[in-house]
């Protein structure tokens, strides 16, 4: 990763049609294009919960190919920054 643009690492809740669609191994598939680690969850409230640790402008593009996958599907995203405090080695789907 490059001096100019440290990673960072966001958490993004997907609201929506999102569960029971595919979302989260569509998810890691798309990871595959990206240089980016984390993992992605389903959430007991109905949403998805995906945690990214990569350079911003990277997070930008895989979030822009999750959403044009599911397009129709994911009606509101929420995004925050987190201080990294777990590292990861891939994209990791958890239960």
């Amino acid at each position: 990763m490059s001096d100019s643009s440290p990673s960072i690492q966001q958490r993004v809740v997907f609201f929506g049609r999102v569960q029971g669609v595919g979302f989260r191994y569509t998810t890691s598939s798309i990871a595959k294009r990206h240089p980016v680690v984390g993992y992605v969850k389903n959430l007991p409230n109905g949403s998805v919960e995906l945690v990214v640790d990569a350079e911003p402008e990277i997070i930008n593009q895989f979030l822009a190919d999750i959403e044009a996958a599911f397009l129709g599907n994911i009606r509101q995203r929420n995004v925050e920054n987190l201080p990294r405090e777990e590292h990861f080695l891939k994209i990791e789907i958890r239960r």
